[in-house]
C-alpha cells in the first residue's frame, strides 16, 4: 500500500466503533451496539461509558484483523473529540492517546458533526462525491442543522434547531405512542403500512432556516390525550396511521427549510447526513426534489448514517494530509460546536 493507513475511533454516544481507511477506501468498519439502553427508553451515560470500556479493545482488534493489516502498519489515529457524552468520549480519547503514544504515530482530533458531513467522501458512500459548494442537512438524535459546505473544512451553519433535534422528536413521540427506544426506525417501519394523511399536526413558523420540533411533540401529545379520552384503544387501533402522519410532518418540516435554503442560495447539490438520513420518507423526499427541481442529491449508504468510525477515519485522513495533528494534552469535550469551531478557523 502506497497510501497511509489510518485508524478511526468513534465513541461519542452508545456505539463503540473502529475503522481502517486507506486513501478514501474503508477496509473495515466495526461497531459494538449497546442494547441495554433499550430497557431505559434512552441512553444512560454511566452505562454507556462502562460498555465502551468493555468494547473498545475487542472492537479495535477486530477492526485491524478484518482490514488484514498489522497494528504497526497504522500511520495515524483519529478519534472523536466531541460533541457527545463526556464519559463516552473520554474512553475513546484516552484509548486513542494511549495507542498513538505506544505506536509513536500522530493523533488527530475529529469533530463528530463535521465527520457526518464528510462521510460523503468515503469511496463507497455515494456513486460520486458531492461537488462544492453543497448544502448538507445534518439530522440525528442530537443535532439538526443545514450546513453550507464550501470546501472540506470551510463550512457555514445557516440553520439549526432551536430546541429538540428531529431524531429526538421521533424518540419522544415514540415514547408517547408506547414504542421502544430508539423509536425512529420503528416509526419508519410502521409508517409503511399507514396513511400519512390520516392526521395533521401543528408545524412551527420560524424565520430563516432554523428548525423547531418541540411544537410537534406537544401537538401529538395533546391530540393523543384527547383521543384516548374518547377511545382508550385509539393508539393501538391507529398506530400505523399515527406513525405515518408523524413521520410525514417531521420530514415536511425538514424539507421545507432545506428547499428554501437551496432556492435562496441557488444551490442544486444537496446532501443529507446523520442517523435520521436513514429514514425512508426523508430519502424519498430527497428523490422527489431531484426530479422536481433538478437537485443533484447525495444520500449516504446506511452504514455511514449512524455513528460510525468510518466517518471519523475519513476526516482523519483529510487532516493527516494537511498535517493537522493534536498533541497528547488534548481532552474530550461534550460541547464541540461546529459553528464556533469553524469561525475560529479550526479544522
Amino acid at each position: 500500500m502506497n497510501e497511509s493507513i489510518i485508524l478511526g475511533i468513534e465513541s461519542s454516544c452508545d456505539d463503540t466503533s473502529a475503522a481502517i481507511i486507506v486513501g478514501n477506501k474503508i477496509l473495515s468498519n466495526i461497531a459494538a451496539n449497546q442494547e441495554i439502553h433499550n430497557l431505559y427508553g434512552g441512553v444512560v451515560p454511566e452505562l454507556a461509558s462502562r460498555a465502551h470500556q468493555q468494547n473498545i479493545i475487542p472492537v479495535v482488534k477486530q477492526c485491524i484483523s478484518k482490514a488484514n493489516i498489522q497494528q504497526n502498519d497504522i500511520a495515524a489515529i483519529g478519534f472523536t473529540r466531541g460533541p457527545g457524552l463526556l464519559g463516552s468520549l473520554l474512553v475513546g480519547t484516552s484509548f486513542a492517546k494511549s495507542l498513538a503514544m505506544s505506536l509513536n504515530v500522530p493523533l488527530i482530533e475529529v469533530n463528530h458533526l463535521q465527520a457526518h458531513i464528510l462521510a460523503h467522501f468515503i469511496e463507497d458512500a455515494n456513486p460520486v462525491p458531492p461537488k462544492f459548494p453543497f448544502l448538507c442537512l445534518t439530522v440525528s438524535g442530537g443535532h439538526t442543522m443545514i450546513v453550507l459546505v464550501k470546501d472540506y473544512f470551510e463550512m457555514q451553519v445557516i440553520g439549526k434547531t432551536m430546541d429538540d433535534a428531529a431524531g429526538e422528536a421521533f424518540d419522544k413521540i415514540g415514547k408517547i405512542l408506547g414504542l421502544d427506544y430508539p423509536a425512529g426506525p420503528i416509526i419508519d417501519r410502521l409508517a409503511k403500512e399507514g396513511n400519512e394523511n390520516a392526521f395533521k399536526f401543528n408545524k412551527p413558523r420560524l424565520e430563516n432556516y432554523d428548525y423547531s420540533f418541540s411544537g410537534i411533540k406537544t401537538s401529538v401529545l395533546y391530540f393523543i390525550q384527547k383521543e384516548l379520552k374518547k377511545n382508550p384503544d385509539f393508539i393501538k387501533e391507529n398506530m400505523n396511521d399515527l406513525c405515518a402522519s408523524v413521520q410525514k410532518s417531521i420530514v415536511e418540516i425538514l424539507m421545507e427549510k432545506l428547499q428554501k435554503a437551496a432556492a435562496d442560495l441557488g444551490i442544486h447539490e444537496v446532501a443529507i447526513a446523520g442517523g435520521v438520513s436513514a429514514n425512508s420518507r426523508l430519502r424519498a423526499a430527497m428523490t422527489e426534489n431531484q426530479e422536481k427541481v433538478g437537485w443533484q442529491i447525495y444520500i449516504p449508504k446506511f452504514e455511514y448514517t449512524t455513528d460510525n468510525a468510518a466517518m471519523i477515519a475519513m476526516v482523519a485522513k483529510l487532516k493527516f494530509e494537511r498535517g493537522e495533528f493534536a498533541d497528547l494534552s488534548v481532552s474530550a469535550t461534550a460541547r464541540y460546536d461546529l459553528v464556533s469551531e469553524l469561525e475560529q478557523g479550526k479544522g
